[in-house]
Order: structure tokens, then C-alpha cells, then sequence
């Protein structure tokens, strides 16, 4: 049996079990009764660097699995829970009209098809031959980013413009939507509220891509109360919601033109889109929880956390940890940790391959600022094995 099944605390169970086991960490359950991992052989790990769609997003909280578990023992009509879900959603967040996408990527996607259709059949089954359409959507240059292949998946064209006067420039009757990238703010000539007052003067719908920028809570009202026409949110980061699933939010007409343009309706560019009822339920849940939750005390936690593991950083001669916030995008804890290479002749690179390939595995990053690791995914106890482990790698530095 592989170094997987050796419990890192000394005794028999394997990691599945021992994390099942912390209390009062998201999704803290019974010990299952099959490991199904370890019987796949596929290595779980302490998440100690963030809600990375490649390594699985954020861990479900209970009430959201409870949900889940819920709605698998019923038969709906789906429009119908559909409808019903994003009404209450759209009330949580004080938006005129919400719905449930299968993450944020797929709301780029659906954003930009409801907008070019409406709930026009015919332009529904044509797309993306946008012939006789509108075929093009602006954006600054500096907010382009590999995820707006799914706004380009409807067949328009990106116009990348730099200030406000191309902006306006660029606007014409092939013109379909303005689109911001949120974690780009501080980046583009032109912030998100002029932004959104250039979409109100020329009539062009913006929408605002903020899937990992749900915190601070005022976060998840602050864009629509700014009067952006669409904004999406991913439900598989922050949100702690299922991560196959998103939020997007917006106009009634807007949302109407891309739920058109959605499963479970055939002939739709987001037939393969689909959001199942248990996700429907869970990112409902997720939110009203989110929503409800003492984040101060949360946050408290979270510093907690992450100063256990500078500390221990910090014990190492030769390497500094600081705890930091990134000033947009997952603005939640981190904590960075670096040393000099050259003098040292130790990668970062190394650092984070030994911690993956121990015993318990750890993931953690490399970036050019040095290692990045986050609070957010760590469950409670998770903290101190880390700050363990990394000590014991640093020390060798």
C-alpha cells in the first residue's frame, strides 16, 4: 500500500479519515465508509494555497451538502426550480432578476448569448453565426484574460480598447455588450464606475466578471447597486457553494436572453451547460449562509491561521514571512514566503514539489514574489501541520 495510507498523526486511518474527522471545518462529516480515493488511488492533500478550480475550488460547508443531499431525494420540473431559485436569490442581493450558471466561465458564455438572442428563437438556434446580429464586444485591453474564450465562444469579436475616448469611439451598431474584468480595476484607464456610467450614456449593456471577489460581503450587492447591467460570481471559490456552479445577476430582460440560451433547452449554445437541482439548491444555501455568517469572526480565524504559519516561517534564519491581502482578486489572508536562492542554491520550486510528494501532501504555490499560500482552505488543526511541514523544508534552506 502506498505512503498514502500512513497516518501522519501514527495511526491507521488515512487522510480522508483524520480531515472528516476535524471539527467545525466546511464540509466536516462522518468517516465515510468506502475510501474511494485511496481505493482510485488519487492522492488528496491539504489545500494550504487557495480556491484553485485545478485543485478543486473550495471545500462545501455542511448546510450546503444538507441541501444537496436534500434535493437528491425529489423530482422537479426544472425550469420551474430554476425560476424559483433565482427570484430568491435576486431578492437576497437586491438584484432585479439572478440565475443559477455551471460556474462563472459558463456565465461569460451565456452573458454574452443572452444579449446577442434576447429570447428570440430563431437567433438562439443561429448562433455563433452572427449573421444580421451584433457581432462585437469591447473591452480594455488590459482586462483580456484567458477565460474570455467564453465570451468569443458566441462568435463575436473582442474590440480591445485602452481609454475612454476609444471607448466611445468603438461603440457602433455591431456594438452587443461592454465587458470589465474586476480583478483588473486598478489596471485599465477606466474604473468600474465610469465604466458603467459610459454604458448608460451610449445604451450598450456592461457586465462585470468578479467570480473570485466576493469578499468583503458587501462585495456580492456593491456591483449591481453600481449599476452594472450583468455581474457573475463563482460558487466553487468564497462561496464555499458546489464548484461546478456560479451566480450571475442582473437586468430581467438580460438574464431572460440567457436563460433562453441555457440548459434544459435544446438547441442552446449552453445545452452542455447544465446546473442540476442539487447545485440549483446548494449555491441557494451557500449564499444565505454566506450572507448570515459573522465575517468578522471568520476573518479573525483566518489571520489566526495564517500567523501560525509565519510564525514558523519566520523561526527559519534566512527567510521571511509576511502575512498579506491581495487588493482585489481572493482578498482573504495569505501569506508569502521567500528567501534568496542564489545564496542558498534552494528553489521555491522544490520546496513546493517535497510538500506535495510528503507525507501529509500539501499544496502550495510559486509565484516570482516567492511561496503563496492561503487561509481560506485550511481547516481548523490544518494550520499547524503546515506550519509544521513547511518548517521542516525551510530549515534546509
Amino acid at each position: 500500500m502506498s505512503t498514502r495510507r500512513r497516518s501522519f498523526l501514527g495511526g491507521a486511518a488515512g487522510l480522508p479519515s483524520f480531515l472528516a474527522a476535524l471539527a467545525g471545518g466546511p464540509a466536516a462529516a462522518a468517516v465515510p465508509k468506502r475510501d474511494l480515493l485511496a481505493e482510485l488511488k488519487v492522492r488528496p492533500f491539504i489545500n494550504a494555497a487557495g480556491t484553485y478550480t485545478t485543485h478543486s475550488g473550495s471545500l462545501m460547508r455542511p448546510e450546503v451538502m444538507e441541501a444537496i443531499n436534500y434535493a437528491s431525494r425529489y423530482f422537479v420540473e426544472v425550469e420551474e426550480l430554476h425560476n424559483a431559485v433565482g427570484k430568491r436569490i435576486a431578492e437576497l442581493v437586491g438584484s432585479e432578476s439572478a440565475m443559477v450558471t455551471a460556474g462563472a466561465a459558463s456565465a461569460l458564455t451565456l452573458a454574452t448569448a443572452g444579449v446577442l438572442t434576447g429570447t428570440d428563437r430563431q437567433k438562439i438556434n443561429q448562433i455563433p453565426d452572427l449573421a444580421g446580429m451584433k457581432n462585437e464586444v469591447i473591452v480594455q485591453k488590459a482586462h483580456r484574460f484567458p477565460y474570455d474564450h467564453g465570451i468569443r465562444d458566441t462568435g463575436v469579436k473582442l474590440v480591445e480598447v485602452t481609454t475612454r475616448a476609444e471607448l466611445e469611439g468603438a461603440v457602433n451598431e455591431k456594438t452587443a455588450m461592454l465587458f470589465f474584468l474586476n480583478y483588473a480595476n486598478n489596471h485599465g484607464a477606466i474604473k468600474d464606475a465610469e465604466f458603467v456610467e459610459i454604458g448608460k450614456k451610449v445604451r450598450i449593456p456592461t457586465f462585470n466578471d468578479c467570480a473570485a471577489d466576493v469578499h468583503p460581503v458587501e462585495n456580492v450587492t456593491k456591483w449591481i447597486r453600481m449599476g452594472f447591467d450583468l455581474v457573475c460570481f463563482s460558487g466553487g471559490k468564497a462561496l464555499m457553494a458546489p464548484q461546478s456552479s456560479g451566480l450571475r445577476l442582473g437586468r430581467a430582460d438580460l438574464i431572460a436572453g440567457a436563460r433562453a440560451n441555457n440548459s434544459p433547452t435544446s438547441a442552446t449554445i449552453g445545452r452542455g451547460m447544465k446546473v442540476n437541482k442539487e447545485e440549483m439548491l446548494g449555491i441557494l444555501v451557500a449564499l444565505e449562509s454566506f450572507l448570515s455568517r459573522d465575517h468578522d469572526k471568520e476573518w479573525r480565524e483566518w489571520e489566526r491561521r495564517a500567523n501560525v504559519i509565519v510564525a514558523a516561517a519566520n523561526s527559519v534564519p534566512g527567510v521571511t514571512a509576511e502575512m498579506y491581502l491581495p487588493e482585489i482578486f481572493n482578498r482573504w489572508p495569505h501569506i508569502r514566503v521567500s528567501w534568496d536562492e542564489a545564496k542558498t542554491g534552494i528553489a521555491r520550486a522544490d520546496v513546493v514539489r517535497k510538500l506535495r510528494a510528503g507525507e501529509p501532501s500539501i499544496f502550495i504555490l510559486s509565484t516570482e514574489h516567492g511561496l503563496d499560500l492561503g487561509a481560506i482552505t485550511l481547516r481548523p488543526g490544518e494550520e499547524r501541520i503546515v506550519a509544521r511541514r513547511l518548517k521542516q523544508e525551510l530549515q534546509a534552506v
